[in-house]
């Protein structure tokens, strides 16, 4: 498994907070865990040339793995185009938190993605709604997070191919925080916790779903599909 984790890695440059919870950037503390899963791991951020991004790297990687919040905006459209088309071609696509407002994402959805949001300290209860699929395996009926970022409804998303979460918070709302997608042949799946003030991404039950869900990503059907003018496979007889 090959996985590249990409973080836009501004706040962690802008607020002292954010550089005391996640030291090592919130691509760090995700690399720590999936690393120590047995998976190759390599990291990129805004900053880097190129975003930290190759056509080489791109081509190695199974699943990539995006957080993003500042600056949407900066990541160059030649980079989405190349990413998008990597996700058609089967590579696994993991949107984190406000990531849902990338570039990448909203091109994936054909949507808006926009939402409610407020930073109060909710208390968050993500429910699990199919307890049978991969990603939600060794889970119990929920995750509880004891501060967190709200997002709320209504999410500009289409209609998942499957809801997994679904999340109340203390303020009252709910949102659908755990959604998966077919791209071509590549799968996304959209993972909501995770604001950058909060210790979110050291949390185990979270990090079950992160590894569950990179597993799932991976692309495991090799065929190719054909497209374009075909030559027939049985003889075609012709008619008078």
């Amino acid at each position: 498994m090959r996985i590249l984790i990409w973080n836009e890695n501004r706040h962690e440059q802008k607020n002292q907070k954010v550089r005391e919870i996640y030291p090592k950037g919130i691509h760090g503390a995700i690399c720590d865990f999936l690393t120590e899963a047995g998976h190759e791991v390599v990291t990129a951020t805004l900053d880097e040339e190129n975003h930290g991004l190759s056509d080489n790297l791109l081509n190695q990687t199974d699943v990539l793995i995006w957080w993003g919040h500042l600056a949407h905006d900066e990541v160059k459209d030649e980079w989405v185009d190349k990413i998008q088309q990597r996700v058609l071609q089967g590579m696994g696509l993991l949107i984190l938190h406000s990531a849902h407002f990338s570039k990448i994402f909203k091109r994936l959805m054909g949507t808006s993605c926009d939402l409610k949001w407020r930073e109060a300290d909710d208390r968050e209860r993500l429910w699990v709604i199919d307890p049978t699929h991969p990603i939600t395996s060794g889970l119990g009926s929920y995750i509880e997070l004891e501060k967190e970022e709200m997002y709320g409804e209504h999410f500009d998303i289409p209609t998942p191919d499957e809801l997994l979460f679904v999340s109340w918070f203390e303020g009252g709302e709910v949102f659908r925080s755990g959604a998966t997608y077919k791209r071509g042949r590549g799968k996304v799946f959209y993972f909501r916790p995770g604001h950058e003030t909060y210790p979110t991404y050291y949390n185990d039950e979270i990090q079950t779903v992160i590894k569950n869900a990179v597993t799932w990503l991976k692309l495991t059907d090799t065929h190719q599909p054909s497209y374009g003018n075909h030559a027939s496979i049985e003889k075609i007889s012709k008619k008078d």
